[in-house]
């Protein structure tokens, strides 16, 4: 089992570690994660890390997401979203569609965002959710985050919006801010993840697909928005070694602060960064993933 990253379709109903779980059975991997957690009421792309690729994590964490939403007007749940109780009932007349899509747009732009009680975030090495199952609810500080666009749409005289946004967007969170510009309340009625980073659910394989073996790994270097460098033989030891290089001599003409991914005879193995030390300019190892080809 090569690793990679396998963009796995995780059904509603699923929680991510079970999906981890049962992707890292049906490769025999030794190692697996997923980088992003997806409630269980959710569906959609959950990229899965196999074996030393999991060290990536930390980069895909960082993409812009695009989700699929359904809003249910006029309730509000303590989960915010439509598997928890009730906490009120709008009685008066709910919003047009009009309405709802004209208040959704509204919320385009950069913002700021507190996190839902019912989330994977951990407060003194707890996560929020499991405080929240016990009735306990805490202080969250704001986060700025970015919706770039949502295209809100009507089937079968439900709403639903289409939300592409940054990083730690949680639109159960955007629904019920919805619900309550609107003046009668929302909470989330359904969720798909349609897109993280260059992943996106046309190209994702279920547990089906998996276990009939028609499914493929991406190689780790594909989600790194890096350009390649292929060291020379002398260099690249060095490089493996801990040691930096000057840019001079390999002939690169870089800026500090960017990064690298660094291909060795036996291909990709590690990420290099430019660093500065009095004036002087080096590539230095980041982050080794395949320290076996070195």
């Amino acid at each position: 089992m090569k690793a990679g990253i396998i963009n796995f379709y995780k059904p509603s109903g699923m929680t991510s570690q079970t999906a981890v779980n049962i992707v890292k059975r049906l490769t025999g991997a030794k190692k697996a994660g997923h980088c992003g957690t997806l409630d269980p009421l959710a569906c959609g792309v959950l990229p899965i890390m196999l074996d030393n690729a999991v060290k990536a994590s930390e980069y895909l964490t960082d993409h812009d997401k695009t989700y699929i939403a359904g809003i249910k007007l006029g309730e509000t749940t303590d989960s915010g979203d439509i598997t928890g109780n009730v906490i009120s009932a709008y009685e008066g007349e709910l919003p047009s569609f009009e309405e709802f899509a004209l208040t959704a747009k509204s919320f385009i732009g950069e913002q700021m965002q507190v996190p839902p009680m019912y989330s994977a975030l951990k407060r003194d090495g707890k996560k929020l959710v499991d405080l929240a199952r016990q009735g306990i609810t805490v202080e969250r500080e704001a986060r700025r985050i970015t919706v770039y666009s949502i295209t809100p749409f009507q089937k079968e005289n439900r709403f639903f919006m289409t939300v592409s946004c940054s990083r730690g967007t949680y639109i159960r969170t955007l629904c019920e801010d919805i619900g309550t510009a609107l003046g009668c309340g929302a909470t989330m009625s359904f969720l798909e993840r349609a897109v993280v980073g260059t992943f996106c659910k046309e190209d994702s394989f279920t547990e089906e697909d998996i276990k009939n073996g028609t499914y493929s790994v991406t190689p780790v270097e594909n989600v790194f928005p890096f350009p390649e460098l292929t060291l020379p033989e002398f260099y690249d030891r060095l490089f493996s070694n801990g040691q930096a290089i000057h840019i001079k001599k390999l002939g690169l003409n870089a800026q500090t602060g960017e990064q690298f991914k660094i291909f060795g005879k036996e291909g990709f193995y590690a990420i290099g960064e430019i660093t500065e030390k009095d004036g002087e300019k080096a590539l230095k190892s980041k982050k080794i993933f395949f320290p076996n080809l070195i």
